[in-house]
């Protein structure tokens, strides 16, 4: 037999970003015995990546801003694949989930009269993004902590989920490891919220950091929940491109909503050679428009680096193909022209904008108030994940709940920037009470002894075997694969192929092996990430073979336009009775009527 502590639980989640945290402070607040699993510390979250800011329709910097406007945009954002009842509760309530935050102790930005200071970003309408400077997923955290340590929550930090477990039908824990120790642990829990974020790990060119290995998707697939949107992976336009070291990272579209330029080599501002015809009205050609706008000017009209992130991502690609890109293979997105504005600019922009000066000074020596910096688009977020019901967040496996980036509907074919932290706080919320009241009403589980043993046993494998490559190579290769194959532009000849690469990795994996002992060893963890890897990487490609046209973040190359066809419904993965992955289609969530009335109001 193999060793493991056990650990008891009304309600386990998995993940401590803002959503898992929101989630586990509303179960603890609803009498439940939460215990918290995070693979990394505490703290280091991927939501304090998100810099730009909190979107929510309070009206502080425009009162025209509305629930309605916000919710409006979200669809539209999404090309109306979005779940219409995610998106509603969404904008309703995502200014009481900002105000809850101020009162737990977050320090915002403020306009001049005293209230929560809000930006101008992508696909919003209005300015609506309340921030902390570019700082403001690391201000959620800070204050989601140290309101939680007061609430008896457990955290297991350094911990990863091997396997979730059942009782029956409905799911009644969690088997993993101490990463540290290689100590195993089993978690009995009535209720399980998954909050794990994403998958960017599955790919060459990423912001997300190593934790984002597609962990939660894989779980809740593997013990029969289902998959949803899973076709819609978010490039984000603005990564920083050199030196190689920091390739991916993340430059805040905080940038461009405050008044940053993108341009190709010969200085022009290329997005105005493509802008979409529902934007036409709003977009003019004076080069200092973007800063007008920033300054409250209600009558000004949107610059077009303020369009949503799927088109922004395209053109840049466009540049660089046709040979317009800078020399490290992106294009120029430059703040520093706000000079010419105003006397103060260089302070202005390290007030603003303090991480993104620090991380250019620092990681590529360029002084973002003096010059350009050179970007492109990086993979950035899933906006697909678990399928989960609107009000409540629990999958179809009962017992299971997933919130945050793990979980799918609220954002359709594509994120507006800022909705990501928004999402967090509403459905983190929803998430963690309607855990807790199932954990109540629910009596205890019970968990197969053989099917943990089972579980330790196939953790233990690559220990066991001495002649397999080692697991670097193979995720290197199954990032290239993804990159080039199931990246912004997709092709379904090579789509194919990919499916027939990952069969071939997938055999790789099987037999990897690693040595060493399980203290302190990445190797092992490695080999470990591989499975779920392996699996949302190929949820990706079937659903992007599925879906024959363009929307949003999917770009089919071989189908570069829209089809209505497909605008009637979801794309779902679903492990079959054999094991193998199945594609299927689901009609898309009925609109009600006043929610269909708001969106022609605002047509």
């Amino acid at each position: 037999m193999v060793g493991y502590e056990t650990h008891d639980y009304d309600v386990l989640v998995i993940g401590a970003g803002g959503a898992g945290l929101r989630a586990a402070i509303e179960a603890s607040a609803g009498g439940a015995a939460v215990g918290v699993v995070t693979k990394s510390l505490l703290g280091k979250a991927h939501t304090v990546m998100a810099e730009g800011g909190i979107a929510a329709a309070l009206g502080n910097v425009d009162d025209r801003d509305n629930w309605k406007v916000h919710f409006a945009d979200t669809m539209r954002g999404g090309q109306y694949l979005n779940n219409p009842r995610m998106a509603e509760l969404h904008a309703r309530e995502a200014p009481a989930r900002v105000r809850e935050l101020e009162a737990w102790g977050a320090l915002f930005d403020r306009t001049r009269d005293g209230r929560i200071l809000q930006r101008n970003f992508g696909g919003h309408k209005y300015p609506r993004l309340a921030h902390v400077g570019d700082r403001t997923g690391l201000e959620m955290i800070r204050t989601l902590q140290d309101h939680g340590v007061h609430q008896g929550i457990d955290v297991h930090m350094e911990h990863t989920i091997l396997t979730l477990l059942k009782d029956g039908e409905r799911v009644a824990g969690a088997f993993g490891y101490d990463r540290q120790r290689g100590r195993f642990k089993l978690f009995r829990a009535r209720a399980v919220v998954l909050a794990t974020g994403g998958i960017g790990r599955a790919y060459q060119v990423t912001s997300n950091s190593w934790e984002y290995t597609g962990d939660g998707l894989s779980l809740a697939y593997h013990v029969g929940a289902t998959l949803m949107d899973m076709e819609f992976v978010q490039f984000h336009p603005t990564g920083m491109v050199w030196p190689p070291s920091v390739r991916g990272i993340l430059v805040t579209e905080g940038v461009r909503g405050e008044g940053g330029v993108l341009k190709n080599s010969q200085g022009r501002r290329f997005l105005f050679d493509d802008i979409p015809p529902l934007y036409k009205e709003q977009t003019a050609t004076d080069p200092d428009e973007g800063w007008r706008y920033t300054q409250g000017d209600k009558s000004a009209r949107r610059p077009p680096e303020l369009l949503t992130r799927d088109h922004v991502a395209r053109c840049i690609v466009r540049e660089v193909r046709e040979g317009r890109g800078s020399p490290h293979g992106g294009v120029y997105l430059d703040i520093a022209w706000i000079k010419e504005k105003l006397p103060n600019a260089a302070e202005h922009i390290k007030k603003k904008l303090p991480s993104m000066y620090h991380q250019f000074k620092q990681l590529a020596d360029v002084d973002i108030t003096r010059e350009p910096m050179e970007v492109g688009p990086t993979m950035h977020y899933m906006m697909g994940g678990v399928r989960v019901d609107a009000d409540t967040q629990m999958s179809d496996v009962p017992g299971l709940f997933a919130a945050g980036e793990c979980a799918a509907g609220l954002h359709g074919a594509n994120r507006l920037g800022g909705n990501s932290l928004s999402d967090l706080l509403v459905f983190g919320k929803r998430a963690g009470e309607h855990a807790a009241c199932f954990a109540r009403e629910r009596g205890g589980v019970a968990v197969s002894e053989d099917e943990v043993e089972a579980a330790a046993r196939r953790a233990l494998e690559p220990f066991e075997r001495t002649s397999g490559e080692g697991p670097y190579q193979v995720q290197r290769d199954l990032q290239a694969m993804m990159q080039n194959w199931v990246g912004i532009v997709r092709r379904g000849d090579e789509l194919r192929q990919a499916l027939d690469a990952l069969a071939a990795l997938r055999g790789r994996a099987a037999n990897v092996s690693v040595g060493g002992n399980r203290e302190y060893n990445p190797g092992w963890h490695t080999a470990l990430d591989l499975e779920s890897l392996l699996t949302v990487s190929e949820a990706v490609a079937r659903a992007a073979i599925e879906r024959k046209e363009s929307r949003g973040a999917h770009f089919r190359d071989d189908y570069p336009q829209k089809d209505e066809a497909y605008a009637t419904f979801n794309i779902l993965v679903r492990r079959g009775a054999d094991g193998e992955m199945r594609v299927e289609r689901a009609p898309r969530p009925a609109m009600s009527p006043e929610l269909q009335q708001i969106i022609e109001e605002m047509k």
